[in-house]
């Protein structure tokens, strides 16, 4: 075995549960939202706006992407030979990540790039079409799935741990805002693929989940 992919909506925790997963089975982890942020961020910075098609596809044309290991599992992607990953949990990314990435052109960039990261490791790749559109081959599959105020106080707490102070109802509107962009965008809509597991989350701790993918990982290698 050697790529999981791990999908579902914003905030059900896909991050935890694939950085964990990665950790128990010797994989690397990637999360694909941060390939998604690093290039709104970059784009916000040069003054692009989100609305502005035709200019984010030039610069996906330009941008270069690479992917260096770090002391743990997780992959960290450069754009353009620098590491911004500390630049990319503010409002205005947030804000504006899910337009930029529903652009057709600039998400087949994306996923070019991350079918060629996935060539050189033993993966776990979390995102929302991972299963689905980048990595239909995938030896496993798995679609998280947790209630919208489940996922509206685990995003709230991850913010107030940051230092931000944006009300819990503000986190909730925008998270219903992200689903809505994520399940109705044309290209790359949000859904499980057909051979994925559904896994609801509600009521697991972060541990439990990984055990039960574990489980599935391994029947899968005895199958």
């Amino acid at each position: 075995m050697r790529l999981i992919t791990i999908d579902g909506p914003v905030a059900v925790g896909k991050s935890s549960v694939g950085l964990l997963l990665a950790e128990r089975l010797g994989f690397q982890f990637f999360d694909t939202g941060v390939i998604y942020r690093t290039f709104t961020y970059k784009a916000l910075s040069i003054g692009l706006s989100p609305s502005d098609a035709d200019s984010l596809v030039e610069m996906a044309n330009k941008t270069s992407f690479s992917f260096k290991e770090t002391a743990g599992s997780r992959l960290v992607v450069l754009v353009d030979g620098q590491d911004v990953s500390g630049r990319l949990t503010s409002q205005d990314v947030e804000r504006s990540v899910a337009l930029i990435a529903k652009i057709p052109q600039v998400r087949a960039h994306m996923v070019a790039e991350q079918r060629r990261m996935a060539e050189d490791h033993r993966l776990v790749m979390a995102g929302r079409d991972i299963g689905t559109v980048v990595l239909p081959w995938a030896d496993l599959k798995v679609f998280l799935l947790a209630s919208i105020e489940v996922r509206a106080r685990r995003r709230f707490a991850e913010m107030q741990e940051r230092g931000s102070n944006v009300p819990y109802e503000t986190v909730l509107s925008e998270l219903k805002q992200r689903d809505h962009n994520d399940m109705t965008r044309a290209v790359s809509p949000l859904k499980p693929a057909t051979d994925a597991v559904t896994l609801d989350t509600d009521g697991l701790t972060l541990d439990q989940v990984v055990d039960r993918i574990v489980d599935l990982a391994k029947a899968r290698e005895r199958a």
